[in-house]
C-alpha cells in the first residue's frame, strides 16, 4: 500500500464517527481513502449513512497530522500493516462486513492453504478445561491449523503456548495497540509467539485501554477463523460473544460441555442447548465436522452405544435419516409429520445418545 494513501487511511480511522462499515462505503464511493477526503462535502453527504453528525469535524486537519504521528510509529517499531483492499488482507476476515480496514502485525504470519481455527474460553480455566485445550491442539497437530486466541489469562494462554509446543502457528489477537502487552505477565511469551505467528490488532499505539476494546478484539478472534472453539465459560462472558459474532458471520461454532453443577461450564452448555454450537467431546469432532483431509484420511472413531433405547420420535427420525442420509432440520419436520420445536429437542436428545451427528449447515446424519 502507498504510504499517502496509508496515512489516508489512518485518518479515516482517527475520525470518530465514522467505523469500519462507513470507512468502507466512503472508500468504494469515491475510490480510495485518499479521495475521500478530496471530496466535496455536498457528495459525501449524498452517501448512504452520511450525515452532519458524521461529517461534523471531518475536515479537521488534526486526522492527519495524527496519522503522520501513528505512521511514524509504524516504521519504528517494524509494524505491517494491511489495508482491507489489500491482496495479504486475511481472506477470511476480508469477507467479514465490520472488518477493520487496517490490521496492524509484527511476527511471521502465514496463512498459506493452513487451517484456522479460534480458541476461546474463561480466564478462569480449570484444570479439566486446559488438559482439554492442550490434548485438542495435540490431535489437530497432523492439520497443521493456525491457532488464534486473544492472548489474555486462562484459555487464551493455555491454547497459544499448546500451539507452540506442537510446532504450530499462533496468531494472538490484542485488544490494544502495539505499544503495550497486556496482561503484564504474558510477556515472556511475546518472543515465541512472533517467532511461531505473531500479533494482529487495529488498535491505534495511543488508544485507551478500555474494556469495550476487548469486545471489540472479539470480531477479529472469529473473523480470521472459519471455527471458534470455547473450550469453558461462565454464564455470561467474552468467549460467548466471539462465538456469537462468529455465527453471525456463519462460521462454524464449537462448545465442550460440562456437568451442569459446574459453573464454569454453563456457557458452553447454553450454547449447545440453543442449537448454537456443535457439541464437541472429541478433538477429532473438529477435522470432522469442517471436513479437513489428511493424505491419510483421519476419521474420528465415534463408539456406539449397544442398546441404546429410543423414544417413538427418536425410532421415526433415526429409521428416517437412515433411509435418507444427510437432511436439514426443517426437512425432516416436514416429512416425519412433526412441529420444528418436537425435531429440534428430538435431535438434541439423539445426539446426546450417540446416534445422529449435527453436520455443518445445519444439516443432521445417523452414526
Amino acid at each position: 500500500m502507498a504510504e499517502d494513501n496509508l496515512i489516508y487511511a489512518l485518518a479515516l480511522q482517527h475520525v470518530p464517527n465514522i467505523g469500519d462499515i462507513l470507512a468502507k462505503r466512503l472508500i468504494a464511493n469515491c475510490g480510495s481513502a485518499e479521495a475521500v477526503f478530496k471530496e466535496k462535502k455536498q457528495k459525501l453527504l449524498k452517501i448512504n449513512g452520511i450525515g452532519q453528525v458524521t461529517l461534523y469535524d471531518f475536515f479537521k486537519t488534526d486526522h492527519l497530522k495524527a496519522a503522520e504521528a501513528e505512521l511514524r510509529f509504524i516504521k519504528d517499531n517494524d509494524i505491517k500493516v494491511s489495508y482491507f483492499e489489500d491482496g495479504f488482507y486475511p481472506t477470511k476476515l476480508k469477507h467479514c462486513i465490520d472488518a477493520p480496514i487496517l490490521l496492524f502485525e509484527k511476527g511471521n504470519i502465514n496463512f498459506d492453504n493452513y487451517p484456522v481455527i479460534s480458541i476461546v474460553g474463561t480466564r478462569k480455566i480449570t484444570n479439566n478445561g486446559m488438559a482439554f485445550c492442550e490434548k485438542l491442539i495435540e490431535t489437530l497437530n497432523p492439520y497443521n491449523p493456525i491457532i488464534i486466541s486473544g492472548f489474555a489469562y486462562g484459555t487464551d494462554i493455555t491454547a497459544h503456548k499448546a500451539a507452540i509446543k506442537n510446532g504450530l502457528q499462533t496468531i494472538a489477537c490484542l485488544a490494544h495497540g502495539m505499544n503495550q502487552i497486556y496482561p503484564k505477565t504474558h510477556k515472556r511469551y511475546v518472543a515465541d509467539v512472533e517467532k511461531h505467528g505473531g500479533f494482529y490488532t487495529d488498535f491505534w499505539s495511543n488508544a485507551p485501554f478500555d474494556r469495550n476494546n476487548f469486545l471489540k478484539r472479539n470480531r477479529i478472534i472469529a473473523g480470521l477463523s472459519e471455527a471458534t472453539i470455547v473450550i469453558e465459560s461462565a454464564e455470561k462472558g467474552g468467549s460467548l460473544v466471539t462465538a456469537d459474532i462468529a455465527n453471525s458471520y456463519n462460521r462454524e461454532v464449537f462448545a465442550v460441555p460440562g456437568r451442569t453443577i459446574d459453573s464454569q461450564s454453563a456457557g458452553c452448555n447454553n450454547l449447545i442447548k440453543y442449537q448454537k454450537a456443535h457439541m464437541l467431546t472429541t478433538p477429532l469432532d473438529v477435522p470432522y465436522i469442517l471436513n479437513w483431509k489428511l493424505e491419510e484420511e483421519i476419521k474420528p472413531v465415534i463408539q456406539k452405544q449397544l442398546f441404546v433405547e429410543l423414544s417413538k420420535e427418536e425410532k421415526i427420525i433415526y429409521n428416517y435419516l437412515k433411509a435418507n442420509e444427510k437432511q436439514l432440520l426443517d426437512t425432516i419436520a416436514l416429512d416425519c409429520n412433526m412441529p420444528i420445536f418436537k425435531v429440534s429437542s428430538t435431535l438434541l436428545n439423539m445426539e446426546l445418545k450417540g446416534v445422529i451427528r449435527p453436520l455443518p449447515g445445519k444439516l443432521f446424519e445417523v452414526i
